[in-house]
């Protein structure tokens, strides 16, 4: 897949907030479309795409999860000229003044976070980082007529323009997790024309960000044998602990802990060690924060695998991952779905 970057930029450059992702998913179908079976949208929003095994019903199936929804601010209130704003999802308030802003109202307007004068802020926020529930957006309009085009409840999104680093590092909003999303497409991509003996269900899960509600309902509705869920972790920057962050560009990361069959782990490791693919192992000892959780305790139980893509500056506007570590994601992916033989699941166990 040569295109990845451009369609990567492109998921980063449409809206999709948790709870409100149809725009980003109409483009993640477009993508997808050609490449599957069988698609469908969930009732709670997530986008489920079949590519469809050969082996003899019924068949086990694999599922490969990223989460499209993304973070983002929601007006609470008018105040004048200016907007009161919230967060959905986890947004990292330090570095949100002076960012450029969309405003979902009756129309779209672009819109500047701005910060008061300290000496106009509460007594108790004059000093650091001017709390979220302090930041306004400026539209420049009056307030007359924001007043006619705004209302609470009116979404909000980052309008940061992706950045192509030097090398092969990407920056911009919404890469937790739409890198996720664009392993999937790869993935995709490298399975043409090769024969599955099981169903693959790629899906586009909704709501992570704030309640893992998508992964929980697809989790249960389409009951796989196995699930992976590809997701962001963090990556290596000054002054981050060694143990707990991950250099980009070196591969993704495995997940290992509760939430991680051991089986699948070490599928995982021997397949990457053979096709030479670089990877770390992290350590993920409770919830992972990831969908993971939340398919790994669908129906009955589903065994299930994190996968990680480093990431800089998680839950602001610049988010940064290497274009690399998307790649060798999708292709260990791919390998992995193709190599799963119809008795694969009887060859393992929980003791490994």
């Amino acid at each position: 897949m040569n295109d990845l970057i451009p369609h990567l930029k492109a998921l980063i450059s449409v809206p999709g907030l948790s709870g409100y992702e149809a725009p980003v998913r109409t483009l993640i179908e477009e993508a997808w479309r050609p490449l599957t079976d069988e698609i469908s949208t969930s009732r709670l929003g997530s986008l489920h795409a079949l590519r469809r095994g050969t082996g003899p019903d019924p068949r086990p199936s694999l599922l490969l999860a990223a989460h499209m929804d993304a973070i983002g601010l929601i007006v609470t209130g008018l105040s004048g000229e200016f907007l009161h704003i919230t967060e959905v999802g986890g947004v990292d308030a330090r570095v949100l003044p002076g960012q450029l802003v969309t405003i979902h109202g009756r129309q779209e307007l672009s819109g500047v976070i701005v910060q008061p004068p300290s000496h106009l802020l509460p007594p108790n926020n004059r000093q650091g980082p001017v709390l979220l529930e302090n930041l306004l957006i400026d539209t420049g309009l009056d307030a007359e007529e924001l007043a006619r085009l705004v209302r609470p409840g009116d979404l909000v999104s980052f309008a940061q323009s992706p950045i192509e680093l030097y090398g092969d590092m990407l920056v911009g909003h919404t890469l937790d997790d739409r890198a996720g999303v664009a392993a999937l497409t790869y993935c995709l991509s490298a399975l043409q024309g090769r024969q599955l003996d099981w169903d693959i269900w790629f899906v586009a899960t909704s709501q992570e960000e704030e309640n893992f509600a998508g992964a929980i309902t697809s989790g249960y509705q389409l009951r796989p044998s196995l699930a992976i869920a590809i997701d962001v972790t963090f990556a290596s920057a000054p002054g981050s602990p060694a143990h707990e962050t991950f250099p980009m560009g070196k591969g993704p990361t495995l997940g290992w802990g509760p939430n991680i069959h051991p089986s699948l782990y070490l599928a995982f490791k021997n397949l990457a060690e053979r096709l030479e693919i670089s990877y770390k192992t992290q350590v993920i000892p409770r919830h992972s924060g990831t969908d993971a959780y939340a398919l790994q305790i669908a129906a009955e139980g589903v065994p299930t695998m994190v996968i990680g893509i480093p990431l800089r500056y998680m839950h602001t506007p610049v988010e940064m991952i290497s274009s690399k570590d998307v790649v060798r994601t999708g292709r260990l992916l791919a390998e992995f779905a193709a190599s799963l033989e119809l008795d694969f699941l009887e060859t393992w166990s929980w003791d490994e």
